[in-house]
């Protein structure tokens, strides 16, 4: 074995992954393709505006040895952080793996974050610069100015931005040293609770999750072209869009737009991708959308948009969008309620394959798999993975028994950022606790109970806000839902449920407040399908629910 080797054994599941001395992770990641042939093959394309642009292997090894020469020209040295406040373009390709392969530590972070909290990211950091896409400024520049660390701001932009400095740079470099246990890049938490954390990852850590998870579970190979409506800046993104198709040597598909229905749909037909990413909220918004089309019309009955890519013409003229480029839904960030599921595969024929993953590490390690689905449930251990349930006193918990998630492989992070007394509470002997309350069943089936600081206690007995709301939204007025516990005036603790509706409500029904009439149907098809302990006993309409970019319900917030 040469020293910068990798071997993988698939003659067993899980995957054998044997390194060598060294390893850097963008020359297997981007070097490599080149070396074996796929130097002309599109590695990237571009929906939206720039739906015409694409990026070969062989321009991404270049644009990448420019990105990382440019970088150490500008100042930067191996070991420094880059952080990156950048849209999903070529540009994060060039740059986290430039970065990568000139030993400097990139650390993607969301471009929502307002000024303070990217000041907070950048003092945390301790990064030397911050490479950022242009339109993001007005958050970057106030702070980079409010953290005073003398990081340096690198825009986008030619004419006087980083990018000249890019087109100024040979295109080849190589790679720095690295061993496979090197931090290769930080990701930072999306911050359910609070402050976001900072989460180092290894060079060995993404070619984890992409052999055990997008080739052992997933199937992905190299005709397969990868989606993500989920965004490169957090680490359920950053495979999905970039380290699953470049480990396979696939193609990636980027859309810089937020994700809408119209938006990803328009994606889907037109660059016409084998594998699309979601997560629940978006699944949902777009039945919804399909739901339109399909009473629009009628007569045409059955499915709309189904992977055998019927179109349906509405009276208004509108149509169902034609998904039949796809084999393989995924969805992750939340649990997916088993009613999304079943009203999806309805309309299109496809199963989606829910799954849990976390920062900590870096993607799924519980998931459902082609052909192996169980609706409501998130899944079996990916192999590679180990999982168990702990009780509240501390012993594993057995079949049917509810405790926090603890899991274990080779992808987790060694530790936090400046965080030691949290490493010393999450990370405990090899094992990482999610902070996620779950059930495994007899089959080897884990079911979500919701995270461990939202179960509520009813009547002395433990409920998950998840079953409430998957009760809910299978009502059809229902969209979203969100539940927490609420004292009442006795000071006991009951659910209080927080609904997003799919049509804004009328003023009355008959002579009564329509809020009134559709309260009282709600708490009714609650108490018909679940224990009667569980309905809750107040139900607020409300625009929106208080979400992180990664869309995971912020139920802290709902309980201030």
């Amino acid at each position: 074995m040469s020293p910068t080797a990798l071997t993988i054994d698939r003659s067993s599941s899980p995957a054998r992954l044997a390194y060598g001395e060294a390893f850097n992770a963008a020359s297997w990641y981007v070097d490599r393709h080149v070396a074996e042939g796929r130097g002309g093959k599109v590695a990237i394309e571009q929906a939206g505006e720039q739906a015409s642009k694409t990026v070969t292997y062989a321009e991404l090894a270049e644009g990448v040895g420019q990105a990382g020469h440019a970088l150490l020209g500008l100042g930067l040295a191996p070991g420094d952080r880059l952080l990156m406040v950048v849209k999903d373009c070529p540009e994060f390709f060039f740059f986290f793996w430039g970065a990568i392969k000139a030993g400097i530590v990139p650390v993607p972070v969301s471009y929502l974050m307002r000024a303070r909290d990217l000041g907070f990211i950048i003092a945390d950091s301790g990064c030397r610069a911050v490479v950022y896409s242009p339109e993001f400024a007005g958050e970057v520049v106030p702070a980079l100015a409010g953290a005073r660390t003398g990081a340096r701001g690198l825009v986008l932009e030619a004419e006087g931005g980083v990018l000249d400095d890019v087109a100024a740079a040979r295109p080849a470099l190589d790679a720095a040293p690295a061993r496979p246990d090197d931090i290769a890049f930080w990701l930072y938490s999306s911050g359910t609770t609070g402050r976001p954390k900072g989460v180092p990852h290894r060079h060995r850590d993404m070619p984890a999750t992409c052999e055990h998870y997008a080739v052992g579970v997933l199937g992905l190979g190299e005709d397969d072209r990868c989606y993500s409506a989920a965004k490169l800046f957090f680490a359920y993104g950053l495979g999905n869009a970039m380290t699953f198709p470049l480990w396979v040597g696939g193609t990636a598909i980027l859309d810089e737009r937020r994700p809408t229905p119209a938006t990803t749909f328009e994606t889907i037909e037109t660059l016409r991708p084998t594998a699309y990413f979601g997560v629940p909220t978006l699944y949902a918004a777009q039945l919804q959308t399909l739901d339109q089309v399909r009473d629009q019309a009628p007569a045409a009955g059955g499915r709309v948009g189904a992977g055998g890519g019927e179109r349906v013409a509405g009276s208004s003229g509108e149509r169902a969008p034609d998904l039949g480029s796809l084999r393989l839904c995924v969805s992750a960030g939340e649990a997916l309620p088993p009613d999304l599921f079943r009203r999806w595969k309805a309309a299109t024929g496809l199963q989606i394959l829910d799954g849990i993953g976390s920062t900590e590490a870096l993607h799924i390690f519980i998931s459902n798999a082609p052909g192996d689905v169980k609706p409501g449930s998130t899944g079996r251990v990916v192999p590679g993975y180990e999982a168990r349930i702990v009780g509240e006193d501390g012993v594993e918990a057995g079949p049917g028994e509810a405790g926090q998630l603890e899991i274990r492989g080779d992808s987790t992070t060694p530790g936090y950022r400046n965080r030691p007394e949290l490493e010393g509470r999450t990370i405990v002997d090899g094992w990482l606790r999610t902070g996620d309350q779950y059930v495994r069943d007899a089959e080897g089936w884990f079911h979500y109970q919701g995270r461990a600081d939202d179960m509520i206690k009813v009547g002395g007995i433990w409920c998950s806000p998840f079953d409430i709301e998957a009760r809910l939204m299978e009502h059809p007025a229902v969209l979203e839902a969100a539940v927490v516990g609420r004292e009442n005036d006795h000071g006991l603790v009951k659910p209080e449920a927080h609904v997003v509706l799919t049509e804004p409500l009328r003023e009355t029904v008959g002579a009564e407040p329509a809020a009134d009439a559709l309260t009282a149907e709600l708490v009714a098809h609650c108490q018909e399908g679940l224990p009667r302990y569980m309905y809750p006993r107040w139900i607020r309409f409300v625009a929106e629910l208080p979400k992180t970019a990664t869309g995971k319900i912020q139920r802290f917030r709902l309980r201030a």
